[in-house]
Parts: C-alpha cells; sequence; structure tokens
C-alpha cells in the first residue's frame, strides 16, 4: 500500500510503482511531491481557466485584475510593483495591461510625482470585474476540493507554507533561485 495511504491509490502511486520496478533510485520521495505538486496544479488550473473562460480572460489578465484589487484603493500601483506583486515579466505584463486597457478594466495616468512614471489603475469597470473573478474563482476552488476535510486542507496549506519557506520563497519578493 503507498505511503500514507487511506483511502487507496492515485495516479503518482501507480506511477511509483513502475519506477520502484524499473529504476528504483528515482522512485523518491521529493519525485512523489513533485508529481502530486504538479497535477493538484493542474486540477486547479483547470477549474480556474474554466471560470476566467467564461469571462474571456487568461490568467495572467486576472493575475494583474486581482493584484490591483488587493492593493486597495484606489487601486493602483507601478507598472514595476506590479510586475512583480502578480509574478509576471515587466515586459509581459505591458502587453496584457495593452489588452485590458482596450478592455477598459484598466487605465494608466502619469505620475505627477514624476513625468517618467506612471500609475496602472483598475476603472470602476475593472474592480467590479476582479471582484466577481475573485469571488467566481473561490467559488470554483471550493467546489474542486470540496470533499477534502477542513482539517486537512488546514494541514495541507501550513505544510505547503513550510517547504516555500524552506525554499527560500519569502513574503515580499526574496526567493533564492
Amino acid at each position: 500500500m503507498a505511503r500514507g495511504d487511506t483511502a487507496g491509490r492515485d495516479h503518482v502511486d501507480e506511477m511509483m510503482e513502475g519506477w520502484r520496478a524499473e529504476l528504483p533510485e528515482a522512485a523518491t520521495v521529493q519525485l512523489e511531491i513533485v508529481k502530486r505538486a504538479g497535477r493538484l496544479k493542474a486540477l486547479i488550473e483547470e477549474v480556474t481557466q474554466s471560470v476566467l473562460g467564461e469571462y474571456g480572460l487568461t490568467y495572467a489578465e486576472f493575475d494583474v485584475l486581482a493584484t490591483l484589487r488587493r492593493a486597495g484603493s484606489p487601486y493602483r500601483l507601478k507598472p514595476s510593483l506590479l510586475a512583480a506583486r502578480s509574478s509576471l515579466t515587466t515586459g509581459g505584463t505591458s502587453n496584457i495591461l495593452q489588452r485590458l486597457t482596450t478592455a477598459g478594466l484598466v487605465e494608466r495616468e502619469p505620475d505627477p510625482a514624476d513625468g517618467r512614471s506612471s500609475w496602472v489603475r483598475l476603472t470602476p469597470l475593472g474592480a467590479r470585474r476582479a471582484e466577481e473573478l475573485a469571488l467566481a474563482t473561490t467559488e470554483a476552488h471550493r467546489d474542486l476540493l470540496a470533499d477534502v476535510p477542513e482539517d486537512t486542507s488546514l494541514a495541507l496549506a501550513g505544510l505547503l507554507r513550510e517547504v516555500l519557506l524552506a525554499l527560500g520563497d519569502r513574503a515580499g519578493g526574496s526567493r533564492r533561485g
């Protein structure tokens, strides 16, 4: 039976069984972590993209809208900070901002204190759309994880935090690597 198995085998158990038979030195707990994290990420992305598709937006566009909404009123950030907080490159952010501006969801405004700089701000429509999407994706994630007991979810969230901290992923943007 698989490590920690309480209800059956998953796809990763099957894969690990193959590695144990064919190349045991590849059948590591690290591989199990990577594969299970990857499968969970794929399932989450699938339901998230399903919601975003209903709104005609990509994940990157949603990420920008959500990042600006999380910033608090007046829902604006400098482009470089927006890129850093949304885990996008500045070049990628620029293209996304162009599309969101055309859609009327964000606007750029000059920074009166620095003529070389600008702010990116949610429009009223952008703020409403960011809120709708945040709530809709939250509901989709809740539905996806509905069969996971609450104590398991809380324990997993804490364990994942520990793993990320051990890998150097810290608040404030400092990350190893």
